[in-house]
């Protein structure tokens, strides 16, 4: 049978260090929308525990992951305050039973992202 549940998942690579963001928040929003639809923090791989969306086919329209990366950087062994702090990825959704995995690499200074696998 074919799919018919999609899902979103994430993951954090600092790539300041080479290792996985360990202990960032994630929120899940559509985009304009202040309503929170799914949060989490990612683990020591650097992936939320469980993906943000599952189970059901996905909504088709636009959404934001906000990465909370300042607090991240503020563990961190550094002299100045970290130059990122909230980190918003608008996206959109078109295929609501395709999996979306949107990763974020991430250093002090700056960030990437892309549609992964």
């Amino acid at each position: 049978m074919p799919a018919v549940n999609g899902s979103l998942t994430t993951h954090v690579l600092d790539t300041s260090i080479g290792r996985p963001g360990k202990g960032i928040l994630v929120e899940l929003r559509e985009a304009g929308i202040p309503t929170l639809l799914a949060s989490g923090r990612t683990n020591a791989d650097g992936r939320t525990v469980a993906p943000l969306l599952h189970g059901a086919p996905l909504r088709i329209g636009q959404y934001e992951l906000l990465f909370h990366v300042g607090a991240y950087f503020a563990g961190q062994a550094t002299e100045r305050p970290a130059f990122l702090d909230i980190v918003p990825v608008h996206f959109g959704i078109s295929e609501p039973e395709t999996h979306y995995h949107v990763p974020l690499l991430v250093s002090p200074g700056a960030y990437s992202t892309y549609r992964g696998s």
